[in-house]
């Protein structure tokens, strides 16, 4: 009951975290070059900056999903060893996988809401090239949105994989030793 309990929270979780990273990737600032009242200077007017908050959320959301099922499998490496076999090296294969997936989709929601965050500050003369409105670029934050499902994903592969190999039952004999008794 509670690997159900914990799989529905974790899956609640990602589901929040892949929806703020679409609204951030939705929602993204965009910058334009106006003059000032005095028609002397050029310089940058961004509009709103709710896609850093939106990217943040996302971030910690998943954040704090892998932060559960790695606690709750022991992040793998404490805890009692797993028995020998299948479901030990799929478990093993998809815990590499679940981090490297994680790791690219914090950099993307990180990366998105950090760049997003940036404002060009400066201003230049109405004579030369107006500022370049630089933003976050198309596409960084629906990444990490991408990556969100993709680790969601297999994290859960992951977990399930974990119980089973942490359940599953010796398949090669009852000692776990070589017997050196007589024979009778």
């Amino acid at each position: 009951m509670a690997s159900k309990l914990l799989l529905v929270v974790v899956f609640i979780l990602d589901l929040i975290a892949f929806g703020l990273a679409v609204a951030a990737e939705q929602r993204r600032s965009t910058g334009k070059s106006v003059r000032d009242s005095e028609g002397d200077y050029n310089h940058c007017v961004y509009d709103s900056d709710v896609a850093t908050g939106y990217g943040v959320g996302a971030f910690l959301f998943l954040l704090l999903s892998q932060a559960i099922i790695m606690l709750a499998s022991k992040c793998f490496c404490c805890g009692s060893p797993l028995r020998p076999g299948g479901p030990r090296a799929c478990a093993v294969l998809l815990f590499v996988i679940c981090w490297i997936a994680f790791f690219i989709a914090e950099i993307c929601l990180l990366a998105g809401s950090v760049r997003n965050a940036y404002h060009t500050r400066y201003s230049t003369m109405f004579f030369e090239n107006p500022p370049s409105c630089e933003t976050v670029r198309k596409g960084v934050f629906a990444a990490g949105a991408a990556f969100v499902v993709f680790t969601s994903i297999i994290s859960k592969a992951y977990y399930l994989s974990y119980l089973k190999a942490k359940e599953s039952t010796a398949t090669f004999g009852r000692e776990p030793g070589v017997g050196m008794a007589a024979y009778r």
